[in-house]
This record gives structure tokens, sequence and C-alpha cells, in this order.
């Protein structure tokens, strides 16, 4: 079989909501993949981010491995001599007290939710049901139903109404919009990604997470971040709201937390907040089961042991200065941080980022663009320098001969 054959199965058989490029892969190492056809890659997607690690990074493939053969899923009914060790150490790395380990980022972010609305009503003493979330403009926290409610991108919500009620969108960025909805004595969270991936790695002023954490304070209101795409090593610090000396009250982790293994996340929190949630009343048969455990584990000895967050700090900034010395007059803008970058390129000739992206594919390099006209940068942080630099000529040369 040739890749067209294997994107005719999906297309005849599996749901049609995605639009892949057309690629189609079978292998991967390191900051690598390759197609049927045997055509290498530069990977500049990670998988959204959880392959920081690298492809098939063997530490982590041999806890997979290693685990899978002995025990692989209990569910909570039971005790397993994984998890214990598990939690006390991705606690201890992250400085917090209580972990509820999930599967996916949604469940982490619904997890997330339900923990900062039962603490409303049990210590902050909100009157039942009249809890409220304040979210931002050009949030993407995931798609389930409630998830998709708190959206302000139509392609998310539209058509799938009624909504979950209880959140407030203010604009991202925007301090005195966050003061004036924070007055609210029903707010109980403010959920905020330290930086929008979905929305072209949209980067906040210097300041506003520190003075966002600052009022939530003021307000008795808990600062819950999704770090699901920016958190592990992602931006050049563990978590991106370490560049600002942020402890959110509530992290939200994913994507990483398995080096793109399997589903693997995590809502961390305090015992004050996380003990809300008594039994049965939150849970996931396979949230915390003995591989995830074993899998996280290494994942994050990995980002350690390699220094993947002063790498991505470091080759960051010279991927956005060969970009910038580029300087084309189609790509109006270059942002990021660490190694999570976007350009927003024009329009020309009929062309747009679908048609960068399809050209960088030909020329081995791949990206993919989000709402229209930004394409998002973010090769797993094992890359090289060497590699970088070639993966950066590709990406010159793509936007030349698409937009002239």
């Amino acid at each position: 079989m040739i890749s067209q054959d294997y994107i005719q199965l999906e297309d005849k058989y599996g749901a049609h909501n995605y639009h892949p490029l057309p690629v189609v892969l079978n292998k991967g190492e390191g900051a690598f993949v390759w197609d049927v056809e045997g055509k290498k890659y530069f990977d500049f997607l990670s998988a959204y981010s959880a392959v920081n690690q690298g492809h098939c990074h063997p530490k982590i493939i041999d806890a997979l491995v290693e685990q899978a053969k002995t025990l692989t899923l209990t569910s909570r009914a039971f005790y397993s001599d994984k998890l214990g060790p598990y939690e006390k150490y991705i606690t201890e790395f992250f400085g917090y007290d209580k972990v509820l380990p999930m599967n996916s980022g949604a469940e982490a972010d619904e997890t997330a939710v339900k923990i900062a609305r039962r603490w409303g009503y049990d210590v902050k003493g909100v009157a039942e049901n009249q809890a409220k979330i304040i979210v931002c403009e050009g949030n993407f926290h995931g798609r389930t139903i409630t998830l998709v409610s708190m959206s302000s991108d139509p392609d998310s919500y539209k058509g799938f109404g009624p909504y979950t009620p209880g959140f407030e969108v203010v604009p991202y960025n925007d301090i005195p919009a966050l003061e004036k909805a924070l007055e609210d004595e029903n707010v109980v969270g403010f959920l905020v990604e330290p930086i929008q991936g979905e929305a072209g790695v949209y980067v906040p002023d210097e300041g506003y997470l520190k003075k966002s954490y600052d009022l939530c304070k003021s307000k008795n209101v808990l600062f819950i971040a999704d770090e699901v795409q920016t958190g592990i090593a992602r931006t050049g610090k563990l978590l991106a709201c370490d560049h600002e000396n942020v402890r959110p009250d509530v992290l939200i982790l994913g994507k990483a937390l398995s080096g793109g293994v399997i589903p693997i996340s995590a809502v961390l929190a305090d015992d004050d907040i996380m003990l809300v949630i008594k039994p049965g009343e939150h849970g996931s048969t396979f949230g915390g089961n003995p591989v995830a455990a074993k899998v996280a584990t290494a994942a994050l000895e990995v980002v350690v042991e390699e220094n993947l967050a002063e790498k991505a700090e470091e080759l960051g900034k010279i991927f956005r200065k060969a970009l910038e010395d580029f300087n084309h007059p189609m790509v109006e803008k270059i942002r990021g941080k660490g190694l999570l970058n976007a350009i927003i390129v024009k329009p020309a000739n009929g062309k747009e980022a679908w048609d960068v992206c399809v050209r960088m594919a030909e020329n081995g390099l791949l990206a993919k663009p989000t709402h229209q006209h930004k394409i998002r940068f973010a090769p797993p942080l094992v890359i090289t320098e060497e590699e970088l630099l070639e993966a950066i000529e590709i990406i010159k040369k793509s936007i030349v001969e698409v937009l002239g």
C-alpha cells in the first residue's frame, strides 16, 4: 500500500473530524519521522508538543515495555505498587501536595473545573450552582461540551449547544478586563493558558501572568494554569508560568507528560484545594494505571537528565533570530518562547499558510497551520542546533517558493 491508499481508508471509514496534511507516517525517532514511502521529515509539530522528549525515546519506551509485561491496569478499585511512588515523584517534582491522575488533556481540564467549583462551594462559600470560572478569548482547553462552552472560536462551539453555563469570557492579556470580572463574588477560578497555543502561539505581555495571579489572590480566586501544551520544558522553563515565578493554585498537565507514548494527564494542587474531592466524586478507570505511572516518571526524568528546558530556551532564541534576520515581506510576525513558536504569513497569489505547510512537507519538514494565516513550529526538544539550522533553511526556502 502507498500513502494514498491509507488516506482513502481513513476517509472512508473514519470520522471526518480532522484535516491532516497528505502525509502518512509509520516511523519516528528523535526529531524525525518517516512516511510509508520512506521519506524522512523534520517533525515541527511534535504531536502538538506531546513528543517533547523526541519520538520513541529509548528510556521511555523501555519503561513502557517493562511495565506492560507485568501489569497494565488494575482500575482504582485496588491499590497498585506503581501509583504511590509515581504520585510521590510528580508532586515533589512540581512542588504540590497532591496529584489527581487522568488520561487526556481535556479530561484534566474538566477535572480542574470540577475541583474549582467544589472548592468554591465548600471553602469559599459560594451559593450552590452559582460558581463562575473566568476564561479568555482565544482559549483552547479541549473539545468536550463543557470545554467548547467556554470557547470563543465558532469552529469549536458552533452547532454543539446547549452549552454548559458558569463561564465568563474576557479578553486575553487584558488586566483591566480581568480585574472587572473578578469583582463578581461568585468567581471561583481563573483558567488560563500561559501562552495560547491554538490561537497561534499568542504570548501575553510580560507581567500578565503575575498580575493575574496577584488579582486572583486578592479576590480569593483560584489561579488555574492549563500547561498541557506549554508545560514540560517546551517554552524554555519547566513550566511557562516559571517565566514569571508564578505558582498556580491548580496546575494542569498532559501531552509530554508521557513523552507522547500513551495518554497521560494530571492535575496538581495542595491539600486545601485537592481534598475537596471525596471518594466516588471523580475518577477514571485508566487514570494512574501502572503503565502510565512508569512512563510518566521516565518522561519527567528525561527532561531533567537531558536539560531539555535549557535546550529549548537556547534553541528558541536561535530560531526566532534566524527568521527575524530572514526578514521576508510576507512574514508579518514571529513570536514564541523556547521552542514553541509561530509565524503569521500574509496571503499572496492565492496562497496562504496551508500552502506553505504543504510545500514544507514536500521539502522535508512537517508543521501545521492554525487559524488560516498562522503556522506553529514546535520541534522535539531533543533536536540539535545543527538540525535546527537545517530545518530553518527548509522553512525559509518554502516561504519563498510559495509566497514569493
